[in-house]
């Protein structure tokens, strides 16, 4: 049986956190995360940071956890039944950030380790994680940058890997009650083991380093644009979709509250503030029909842009 090298993981996982904030709190030029550790009573705990009214960024939250116990939660068995009755460790880095600013996106990354064990058997492990993009105004060449740079994390790792990852992806971050995408997707990927552990730890990783290049230019790009209340208020409706999915689909939020996680660490992702509006519809010829009209689908965006 191949090694399994668990501090390594976690060590690399520490380190992506410290270098996420130090690239964050550069480019937003004023705040600083603030730091909280946490135990969980079960098992392990975490350190989460979170950065609050920013220059640049509302709120954002990066979040190391490690957490086990004797037994996995629904949410993991779900799809793997012969997983039930085994202890676990789950061990990763999610982040989510939310700008002031309505031009500039709100962003997703997670990458983390899951292993499942039991007396007499093997471990059974996986990799999971990625990275996607929820604009509130559409620019083409900011969905087309966010691809170029997911596909460059893939290439190392076989042509096949990028189409396939993007397209979970635009699977994943769907709002089926809504019949539209999260964003513009990017990556994700879930399972990863088939390749053995060097290999899959090496793509983790590098879809983990690709993210700060994905993220900031477009956040440079955008921050100093002009908005008014109009913007403003269109990004706070638009917000609501992504309470809505992070509360009804996400598998890492079911993950966390079903393990005993920390509440407050798990909700960290929830944007500061928020609207609903009833039956909204944006009118016609808007940028905000434009989003709806040419963002909230599945595209192939590296193949349109060449």
């Amino acid at each position: 049986m191949e090694k399994l090298d668990i501090e390594a993981v976690k060590k690399y996982l520490l380190g992506l956190q410290d270098s996420i904030c130090s690239a964050l709190e550069e480019e937003d030029g004023e705040a600083h995360f603030q730091e909280e550790s946490w135990d969980r009573d079960e098992g392990g705990g975490g350190r989460t940071r979170v950065m609050t009214g920013g220059k640049v960024f509302e709120q954002a939250g990066i979040n190391f956890s490690h957490v086990f116990g004797p037994g996995l939660p629904a949410s993991a068995t779900a799809a793997r039944p012969e997983l039930a009755g085994r202890s676990f460790q789950a061990m990763g880095v999610s982040l989510v950030i939310h700008p002031h600013n309505p031009y500039v996106p709100t962003s997703h990354a997670n990458v983390r380790f899951f292993i499942a064990e039991k007396e007499g058997a093997d471990p059974v492990w996986w990799f999971g994680g990625g990275f996607d993009l929820t604009p509130y105004y559409p620019f083409e060449e900011d969905a087309v940058h966010w691809h170029q740079v997911a596909k460059q994390a893939c290439d190392p790792f076989g042509d096949e890997v990028y189409p396939k990852y993007k397209n979970w992806c635009d699977e994943y971050f769907f709002l089926k009650h809504r019949n539209e995408t999260r964003g513009v997707g990017g990556l994700f990927f879930d399972d990863l083991n088939e390749e053995g552990f060097e290999k899959s730890f090496a793509f983790m990783q590098s879809v983990g380093d690709h993210y700060v290049s994905a993220y900031r230019p477009i956040v440079a790009k955008r921050k100093d644009t002009p908005y008014g209340e109009r913007e403003r208020d269109f990004q706070l409706y638009r917000r609501g979709r992504y309470v809505e999915f992070n509360l009804v689909f996400d598998r890492g939020t079911l993950f966390g509250l079903q393990s005993g996680g920390r509440t407050e660490s798990i909700l960290m992702s929830l944007p500061p503030l928020v609207k609903w509006r009833y039956n909204w519809k944006p009118e016609a010829g808007t940028p905000e029909a434009k989003l709806y009209d040419g963002f909230l689908k599945a595209r192939d965006w590296l193949g349109e842009s060449a």
